[in-house]
């Protein structure tokens, strides 16, 4: 298991946001997350990659408990130096890019792996390059992110996740920012890494897409998983009445 999420709380002021959420996910999986805006979904992606504190429950990866529940009921961190060598396990796909705007497309990739990870420069590009290449953005290399489309910066900004090796990819709606016609140059990209058994959690409102890409989908409402299984069951036959609800309305 690459990653066990058990009884997830986060509140925002008086504003409970996760009611008691767990979520596991194996080596291989992807796992799309799916629900109207404001139940929960991405403040769960956040809490999982440490940009959120939890206020209670249990984090761990591959073998290591990163966050869990003191004697007081209250969250409790690893050191920080820690926390840091567990962040080596996933990399996270933002809804807006965040590419940095005077770096190039290849100092973007490579940034993280020789600063962060000290990793060998030489070997870094050759990697970055690999990565680019595979993207179809290696003729891009050396250009900066204004002269990119939004598909492109997104698609740079996948490649900046991978250079760093993670076991599990996040994605915060990643074509959310994009009109229809990128949107499905980056969902190409995210499906050729799932046939290649990269492990993914995916937030998306891109429903076809979540069907036909997911190995187990989970549908969140008010801060609480309401349905999840496999696409076809969640999709083709909800159990739940919330379900079938917002699967109509969006269907509309």
């Amino acid at each position: 298991m690459i990653l066990q999420m058990n009884g997830i709380q986060k509140s925002f002021g008086g504003l409970e946001v996760l009611k008691d959420i767990s979520l596991h996910v194996d080596a291989g999986e992807v796992v799309s997350i799916i629900g109207p805006s404001g139940s929960g979904k991405s403040t769960l992606l956040r809490c999982a990659t440490f940009l959120e504190k939890v206020d209670a429950g249990e984090i761990t990866y591959m073998d290591t408990t990163a966050v869990r529940t003191g004697g007081d009921g209250h969250a409790v961190y690893l050191p920080h130096k820690e926390l840091n060598s567990v962040k080596r396990y996933f990399g996270l796909v933002f809804q807006q890019f965040n590419l940095f705007p005077h770096y190039s497309v290849l100092k973007n990739v490579m940034d993280a792996p020789v600063h962060v990870q000290k990793r060998n420069k030489e070997e870094v590009r050759e990697e970055a390059m690999a990565i680019l290449k595979k993207m179809d953005l290696d003729t891009r290399a050396d250009a900066y992110p204004c002269q990119l489309s939004g598909g492109q910066q997104q698609r740079v900004a996948i490649a900046r996740a991978l250079a760093l090796k993670p076991a599990i990819l996040f994605f915060d709606e990643p074509t959310s920012a994009l009109d229809p016609e990128l949107t499905g140059e980056v969902l190409k990209v995210i499906r050729q890494l799932a046939e290649e058994k990269m492990t993914m959690v995916v937030v998306t409102h891109e429903m076809p897409f979540a069907r036909a890409v997911s190995n187990r989908v989970l549908f969140m409402d008010k801060g609480v998983v309401v349905e999840q299984g496999h696409p076809e069951d969640v999709f083709g036959d909800p159990q739940q009445e919330r379900t079938r609800q917002f699967l109509r309305n969006y269907q509309r």
